[in-house]
Parts: C-alpha cells; structure tokens; sequence
C-alpha cells in the first residue's frame, strides 16, 4: 500500500511481527507499479523514508536522503509505463560518519543517525519498539498538468487588533491571468494584484470571528477561495489569531498571550497514532484527537524525537481549537552543520514543512528541537556548546521568513543558568515524576512552563490488559519489558510510581504486588493520576508562575504500563480521566497553605461570565460539621483565590495544621455549581 511503509506491508503479509520485530535497515527493500499514462505530468513524491532511489522506464529520475522533504519531478510519459523505487538498507551509511560528535547521546540507537535525516522512532530502546521508518510512507500522486494550476501559495493570516483580520495572499501561478482575480475570505472580497505570473493582494476583515484554544472560546476558521472568472481555486482554510509571549519582569517567564489573553497550555505529547505504517489520514487521527480534546487539553507538542505529522493532523487541531507546539526533527544529537549538504538538506526540511503548514492557526510555538541543548549542558559543556547554528541561525530564519507569526524556541528545554532549570523559560519538569521529589516540589521549583512533565508507567484497565496484554500483569517478563526506562538507567518508571504509591498511600509496594495482585493494579491506576492532579491544581493556582505543563506522553505504542495517558488501542487510562478533572475550564481546587488554611481556587477560562454557587463542607465520616455556600460571578478568562478562612469567618482548623487535639473531620468538598441550572461543574477534596 501506498501510502505505507516496507513493516506495514510485511506485517499484512505475515513475514513481521511489532510483538517481536527484526531489523528493516539490514536490505533493500523494493516497490513497483504500472500505471498508463501518456505526455507532460509531474510526479510527486511527498515521504520516501530514507535512502531512496526512483527509477521510471529504466531511467534514474530521483535520489532521496531526507525522508521529511517532498520531491516534485517533471516527466514524459508514453502509453505504459513502469515505475521501480529502491529503499537502501541503511546500516550501511550508518556505518560512515561525519566530522567526530562533541557528545553521543546514550538513549538513541545508533548514534550515527545523527547525520541522517530520518525519525528516531523505532531508534530508542528502552520505551519505543524498534519498528524502522522503511517506505513511501507518504502519497506518491501524478499530476496532470491544468491552466491555470498554482505552483507555489504564500498565505498569511494576522490579528492586527481585537478584531480585524488581515489576509496576505501571493501566489505564482504556471501561466500568466487574463482574467480578473478575486480573492474571497469570510464573506468579504478583494480584486488581486495581476504581474506577469504572479497575483498578490491583502484583505482586511472587519469584526472577523478569531480562532481561540477551544478551552477559552470557539475556534473560528475560513475559506479562502480565488475565483478566475467562472474557475474556482480552492486555497484551503485558516484562522485569525494573535500570539504573543510575555517573558515577564525578570525575563524569566514563559506564558502565552492568544488575543491578547493569558492562556494556561495543558494538554501532552504526542507519539504516533500508527507507529506501524506512519498512517496520515485524517480517519487515523480524528479518535485520538477527539479523545484529546474531550479531557480539556489544549495544547499537543511534536516532539523532535517523533516525525512532521500530515495536513490532516493540523487541520483537524485547527478545528478542535487544539494548539501545537511543533519540534523541528532534531533531538539529543550533535548535528553535522557544518557539512554543507546536511545543511542544505534541512533547510529544504524546514522551509518546506512551514511552507505547508502556513495556513493553519493551530501551530502555536515553533522550537528547534528536543533536548539537545539539555544534553550538551548535562555531559558538562558550557553554554557556548549548547546551541549552535542550526538553533540559533538557520531554523531561526527560516521560521522568521515563513512564520513569522508564530514564536520560536531554540530547544525544548531552555532558558536560564542551565537550560533545562524550572524556574526560567520551558523546562522538562520531572521533580515529581523521575526524581521522586515530594509532591511540594510542584510549587518550589518555580516553574514557568513543562512543555514535558510527569511521566509514569500509567497501568491500563483491566479489560484492556485482558484484551491487548493477556499475560499475569506485574510478574509476566513481558510486563516488564513493556515499562519504560532511559537507557542504562538502573530503575524504570514503574520504580517511580511505586515511589509514589508507597509516599500516598502508604503500602509496600513489592510486598503488595506478591500478595495482592489486583490491589496493586487497582493503586497503580489510582496513584499517578492523583499525582497529576495535585501538581496540576498547583500549577493552575492564580499566584503560580507556571504557564503551562505538557505530559509526557499521550499515547502508547505497545500495549501495557507505559507512558501514555492513552493505550495503543486509543482507550483511556485512569491517569486520562484525572487529567480531565484537572484541566476542567472552569474549575475548583483547594490548594494547603499551611498554618494560613486552605486557598480555594476558582477559574474561569471560557470567554463567557458564569454566575455560580460555591459550597464548601467540612464532614466527619458521613456527618457534615460545616457548611458553607457563596454565590459568586466568575468573570471571563479569569482566575482568583478565596481563603477558606473568610468563607468560615472563625477559627476551624480546616487542614489539621493547629493540631490542638484530634482533627474535627476527615474531608473538605468544594463544589462548583452553575446558578442558572444547578449543573455541578466541578468538584475539590482535601
């Protein structure tokens, strides 16, 4: 199949096997058609993943090296004709190597590939299956020459003030226009600018709908069409919105300003909704995106260690009102820039992927990659070594020149005296999680923005393990191998939660899991979403800095205890569910202040004022010792704190820090109530 990859075809035909998968790098892998055709056309080849060499009619027509830059070949054909593409094994320019690398990063497998422009995926032991990027995993497409036909689009779509859209539009076309162009967005229409092949014009759209995250408005986007006389030109959709970041007095912080409003990313990072055959469309993504917006994430990041996903992804963010924080493909590695080819070769990458994502709203931050600068400044390089010019000049200008709209971010994490510190700029926050710092780390480290955090071995349902996984869960050696790790690390992140279950709930973790199997299955499921939400209601608190957390990951690409939220057959883990109660739009969570009691947060990110009841109840077994309601008006896109000290108005030691006796009572509930209809919007306990 085409658009598919060497494992997908031998998985359908029975020769490989993701259980279990060998090695697609060690051979050539072959693909052949016949097709009928005859003159002019052009043959497109958006994805050959790797080395690939194209062979029309017995004539070499194309050489690829960069499985992310799309070919475009003019051909003559002749009745029959006979299409041969060679995949090359790749092991053996993995086995050349450019100019000695300063650092080699242990997690990816082998550190060669850093001069290769192909995903990690299926490179890194340890949390990914070694599924190799093998194929036209992208559409090989015959284009029949038309006039008047677009060869090139530039679409800018701008926010100049609250609500006056601006639309840029330059196209070249492959012939010269007689007739009139219009250009036509949102109902409002402008005649283009005709030279030579060349049309061009700028729209202005009075009281436009903007395009907001779908958790603070309603994600508005438009048709932009060209009419050529009676002839249509179908230019696709976009949005308007503004972005902005606000660094803060101390030019440490990291929030992102949509329309003018302070907005709280939450949301996760993406993996790959078919690590298998690298599927792109739009069938394929729409139920875990849906899933995803459905828990009240608002923010997904491509990661640099993944692949530039398709136009059906951003397209279907767009209409979900889903930002993307979108890595450029690097991460961990000492790249060869200066080698003029791989230069070269990922200027064409970059230049391309924002050329084809221009027109979508969606993309919200553009950063140069993952954990490279980290790396460098973790084996001990100063700081003149953690970036170079890929980050700080080429991607840079590219993003400029092609997306100026949007913010770019060198490395994913960085800022301050480190790169990867929580107190400046985006950090990898894993003080909770990995470290197994206590759960008041959240509030200490200060951070800014998590664009990855809180990453656990997340223990799917039991009908789930009983579908995808039927093995005895826990003491199975596949369960383990199942559990993520870093390579070379001593523990692995089930070690973590256990951590964590041991600190919350106060159990031997290897002891229950001899005795009490299923008890231990059912904690597991509990704790790391208990743990997700604690940090999450501290970060959203109205005097927190942190401006977003991102989790790490969404989904899994195997079945069992792995990283995602989500498990491999897009169904939710309980640490889904938590994530959905914590990233509510409007929303209650108390937050402990020691010997000061109990905040009360209260947010309301929606674009609307919501009139609503807070109750608060103290109870003691099933006994309510007090209760307290206020009605309040939460105003939009607005957060504040209540003391529960002023809502009791005497002395109650509300979270037992006085201790003077045994506590009066076992629970506090806040609950959020809609004033209108009596809806419970959200719910708190201490």
């Amino acid at each position: 199949m085409v658009p598919g990859t060497v494992a997908k075809a031998m998985q359908a035909a029975g020769t490989w096997n993701i259980e279990s998968p060998t090695t697609l790098h060690d051979s050539d892998h072959w693909y052949r058609t016949k097709f009928s055709a005859n003159g002019d056309y052009q043959l497109r080849f958006q994805g050959l993943a790797t080395l690939a060499e194209v062979w029309l009619n017995g004539e070499m027509i194309l050489r690829s090296t960069n499985m992310f830059v799309q070919y475009d070949v003019d051909v003559t054909l002749k009745d029959e004709n006979e299409l041969y593409i060679c995949f090359r094994a790749l092991d053996g320019l993995l086995k050349q190597s450019f100019k000695r690398a300063r650092w080699r990063p242990a997690m990816i497998v082998p550190t060669t590939l850093r001069g290769v422009r192909t995903t990690l995926l299926g490179n890194m032991p340890g949390w990914c299956p070694e599924v190799h990027a093998v194929g036209p995993w992208r559409s090989i497409e015959l284009i029949t020459p038309s006039v008047p036909s677009v060869i090139h689009a530039d679409i800018r779509a701008t926010l100049e003030d609250e609500n006056t859209g601006v639309l840029r539009v330059k196209l070249k076309m492959n012939s010269a226009v007689s007739a009139t162009a219009m250009l036509e967005c949102a109902g409002v229409q402008v005649i283009m600018q005709s030279e030579d092949e060349t049309l061009h014009a700028e729209l202005k759209i009075n009281d436009v709908k903007v395009w907001w995250p779908h958790t603070h408005g309603t994600a508005h986007f438009h048709q932009i069409n060209v009419m050529l006389g009676d002839y249509k030109l179908d230019l696709g959709k976009t949005g308007f919105r503004r972005i902005e970041v606000d660094r803060g007095i101390d030019g440490k912080a990291f929030t992102l300003k949509i329309n003018g409003v302070d907005i709280f990313c939450r949301g996760a990072c993406w993996t790959n909704a078919d690590i298998v055959g690298l599927s792109s469309s739009r069938e394929t993504y729409e139920p875990w995106l849906q899933l995803m917006r459905d828990a009240h994430m608002n923010m997904v990041r491509v990661g640099g260690t993944m692949v530039y996903e398709a136009d059906a992804f951003y397209a279907l963010c767009d209409e979900l009102g889903i930002m993307v924080w979108q890595d450029f493909m690097f991460a961990n590695f000492d790249y060869p820039i200066g080698d003029e080819s791989f230069a070269n070769n990922v200027c064409e990458e970059a230049m391309q992927f924002l050329d084809r994502t221009q027109s979508f709203p969606c993309i919200t931050v553009l950063c140069g990659g993952s954990e490279v600068a980290q790396q460098a400044a973790m084996l001990g390089f100063k700081a003149d070594v953690w970036t170079g010019p890929l980050f700080d000049t080429l991607l840079p200008e590219v993003c400029s020149a092609f997306r100026p709209d949007v913010p770019y971010v060198k490395s994913s994490p960085y800022g301050g005296e480190l790169p990867f510190v929580a107190n400046t700029g985006v950090t990898h926050y894993y003080g909770v999680g990995a470290y197994m710092r206590p759960l008041e780390d959240a509030r200490r480290a200060e951070v800014k923005f998590a664009s990855e955090c809180l990453a656990f071995s997340n223990v799917p349902e039991e009908m789930i393990l009983q579908r995808s996984l039927p093995i005895p869960s826990v003491h199975h050696p596949l369960w383990k191998q199942r559990v993520p790790r870093d390579l070379q690390a001593s523990w692995d992140f089930e070690d973590v939660r256990e951590f964590y279950l041991a600190l919350l709930y106060k159990v031997d973790p290897m002891m229950l899991r001899r005795t009490d199997a299923a008890r231990y299955l059912e904690l597991s499921r509990a704790v790391t979403g208990e743990v997700m939400e604690y940090v999450f209601a501290e970060w959203r608190r109205k005097r927190s800095p942190c401006a977003g957390g991102l989790v790490w990951t969404y989904q899994d690409l195997l079945p069992g205890a792995g990283w995602g939220v989500v498990d491999s057959q897009c169904e939710p883990k309980a640490a889904w569910y938590a994530l959905r109660r914590a990233f509510r739009p409007i929303q209650v969570t108390m937050t402990d202040e020691g010997v000061n009691g109990i905040a009360i947060q209260l947010i309301n990110d929606t674009a609307v004022v919501r009139e609503v009841k807070l109750s608060l109840t103290c109870m003691h077994d099933v006994n309510v010792v007090i209760g307290i309601e206020r009605t309040l008006q939460l105003s939009a896109h607005s957060a504040e704190e209540l003391s529960a000290n002023e809502l009791l108005g005497s002395f109650f030691d509300i979270n037992y820090s006085y201790r003077f006796g045994p506590p009066a009572h076992d629970v506090t509930v806040a609950t959020l109530q809609d004033v209108m209809n009596g809806e419970v919007l959200a719910t708190a306990f201490h």
